[in-house]
């Protein structure tokens, strides 16, 4: 038996954890932000008038969501003695560092309602490995949930993930390269020049080019114009995360709005979040990666 084994027979041992309650009661809000994200219509979840009238006699939450009310939030620390955290802390210390779930198998036994404050036990059902897949080699671990309100079974989980060594890859390339197309590839040609290119269609100008005009004139030719370059921040958002290989974070990304009256995306490279405000007076610069790419980008018009 490996160390890995040893660690996960004397964890699966413990049995579950206590009880941990959830932090708020089921509640009609939270209810209506899950269905409204998954796309569930049923009435009996969101209309009172229609629940009352139905079997349940009144509102009732997703069975789904059984696990959503015992989420420990973002800034949540597992328990001392919760068996995932222990079998994971394992299992990094053993140099698998990284994790995906695989698969999960759930049995309802009641429909839960608004108020009622819901406890979950988790404890080690299985551990199997070392197993080689093609994310890495790797050891898959179940473990079994149970939620109760007072003491009252209302749902099981069976959940499994692989927690995993990555597989040697190579390094990422130092910008996120666009693809070009046969549509496209005059406007990365014109950085290379320098010049901010504009797809033209008769006497309308897009951006994106694209390869259809936007009247529907099939026989129309496009053509471009350069750009002068200038124009004002119309709107941005200040990049955090995730990571972009190249990219010190956190940095701005704004949607300027030219003069010739079309607006074009692109890093903002010398304002700091602070400093970017709508209306900003901005003009092209052209950011040179290699010999084949150069990408666009705006500097603040001093």
């Amino acid at each position: 038996m490996t160390t890995i084994e040893e660690a996960a027979a004397k964890i699966a041992a413990a049995g579950p954890c206590a009880p941990r309650l959830a932090r708020d009661p089921v509640n009609q809000a939270m209810v209506n932000n899950w269905v409204e994200a998954i796309g569930d219509t049923n009435p009996v979840y969101t209309d009172s008038s229609f629940a009352g009238s139905s079997v349940h006699n009144g509102l009732v939450a997703p069975p789904a969501m059984a696990q959503v009310w015992t989420m420990p939030g973002l800034r949540g620390v597992r328990a001392e003695n919760d068996p995932m955290g222990a079998i994971l802390a394992v299992l990094d210390e053993a140099g698998y560092p990284s994790i995906v779930a695989t698969n999960c198998e759930q049995t309802y036994h009641r429909y839960l309602r608004a108020g009622e404050r819901v406890a979950v036990t988790t404890e080690l059902a299985d551990v199997t490995g070392p197993k080689r897949t093609a994310l890495g080699d790797g050891w898959f671990l179940t473990t079994r949930m149970h939620w109760t309100v007072d003491g009252e079974p209302v749902a099981d989980m069976l959940f499994r993930v692989l927690k995993f060594r990555p597989l040697a890859a190579e390094p990422p390339a130092p910008v996120l390269r666009p693809v070009i197309s046969r549509d496209t590839e005059f406007f990365w040609a014109g950085l290379r020049e320098g010049e901010l290119r504009i797809q033209r269609w008769g006497d309308t100008l897009r951006h994106p080019p694209g390869p259809m005009p936007p009247d529907g004139e099939l026989d129309a030719t496009p053509d471009y114009v350069v750009a002068s370059g200038r124009g004002t921040v119309h709107s941005y958002v200040v990049h955090h995360h995730p990571p972009v290989p190249g990219k010190r974070l956190p940095f701005v990304v704004a949607l300027v709005e030219l003069e010739e009256g079309v607006r074009v995306v692109a890093e903002l490279l010398d304002a700091a979040p602070d400093e970017v405000r709508i209306g900003l007076p901005v003009v092209a610069a052209f950011v040179r990666v290699d010999d084949e790419l150069t990408l666009p980008a705006w500097r603040v018009a001093r």
